[in-house]
């Protein structure tokens, strides 16, 4: 069984009036898209659909500065308001943020529970890019540093993996656990390219040394780079590592299509690296995964990726 994390609620942020709705990238219509395909393909029904709860500050506050939590709060009441060159709130955006870390971490018991063996997080806006004290790259909290935190604290996990194949690095994620050795950071991504970091020198630092690993790809790489690295490389880290959960970063802008890329990565290769993660959960543990949206802006593509994924995790 699969869960699905959905709301129509995801789809009342807005990035700030500047330019706000349909011209940004990162749009209200992305999750209504993706529910209009599953609905239309007949997935929908074999789904195990679940809607979200908000996060409290505490669970933020595990990952987050609490000054930046309480003060993106005041931001969002008076907005629209521009929080980066690429990032914007609405006074909507503080629930929606709220429900979209609160539906990752949803997801977290609801496989912890036995009740699914996987989930999605249809979830925005996205989160990889949002740092410890500001937002940034069109997120604002950092839901899959969120999910793999409580996943630790309210679960008592040792050891969670994090995979990341979203065509930007999550630097984020990256900087929140980099000096952990309870959380492995796997990485590939289009470099360079925005935010700029995620260089192969960068493994993590102090005791995380070693617990990051990234895995970056020049403009013009598809499927078998991309695969070629999640089989090989992440593969050797997470059998090392050992993680009682994997969490999934699914960013879907790697593909060929996409607007905000330049590589060339197709369905066929996400089912694959699906498949890879589905082998590490089982290995390891005991088949659990979650997995978040990220990124994906072409509204046609971005479906029938999300689409071939959640197959994938079937099995």
């Amino acid at each position: 069984m699969i869960a699905l994390i959905s709301s129509e609620e995801y789809q009342k942020h807005l990035n700030g009036s500047y330019h706000s709705g349909p011209s940004h990238p990162e749009s209200p219509r992305r999750v209504a898209a993706i529910d209009r395909f599953l609905k239309e393909d007949g997935l929908w029904d074999d789904l195990f659909r679940l809607e979200p709860a908000e996060a409290t500050v505490e669970q933020l506050a595990a990952v987050h500065d609490r000054e930046y939590v309480l003060a993106l709060e005041r931001a969002c009441a008076a907005g629209p308001v521009r929080l980066d060159p690429d990032t914007g709130a609405v006074p909507e955006s503080w629930r929606v943020g709220l429900l979209a870390a609160g539906g990752a971490c949803l997801a977290v018991d609801t496989v912890m529970a036995g009740a699914a063996d996987a989930a999605f997080c249809s979830v925005r806006p996205p989160g990889h890019h949002a740092e410890r004290s500001h937002a940034m790259g069109f997120c604002l909290f950092n839901n899959v540093a969120v999910a793999a935190e409580h996943a630790r604290r309210a679960h008592g996990l040792e050891r969670v993996a994090i995979v990341d194949w979203d065509v930007h690095h999550g630097n984020g994620t990256q900087h929140t656990f980099e000096d952990d050795p309870g959380v492995l950071y796997l990485s590939v991504h289009q470099y360079p390219h925005y935010p700029g970091t995620g260089s192969s020198s960068e493994r993590g630092r102090g005791e995380g040394e070693g617990a990051t690993v990234n895995a970056p790809m020049p403009a013009g790489t598809g499927d078998r780079e991309w695969v070629g690295v999640v089989e090989g490389a992440f593969t050797r880290a997470v059998d090392a590592f050992r993680p009682q959960l994997v969490l999934v970063s699914a960013g879907f802008d790697a593909h060929a299509l996409d607007p905000l890329s330049g590589t060339l990565v197709t369905d066929a290769g996400y089912e694959r690296m699906t498949e890879v993660v589905r082998d590490w959960a089982s290995r390891h543990a005991g088949g659990r995964v979650v997995s978040l949206l990220e990124g994906g802006y072409n509204l046609e593509q971005l479906p029938r990726s999300v689409a071939t994924h959640l197959a994938a995790l079937k099995g």
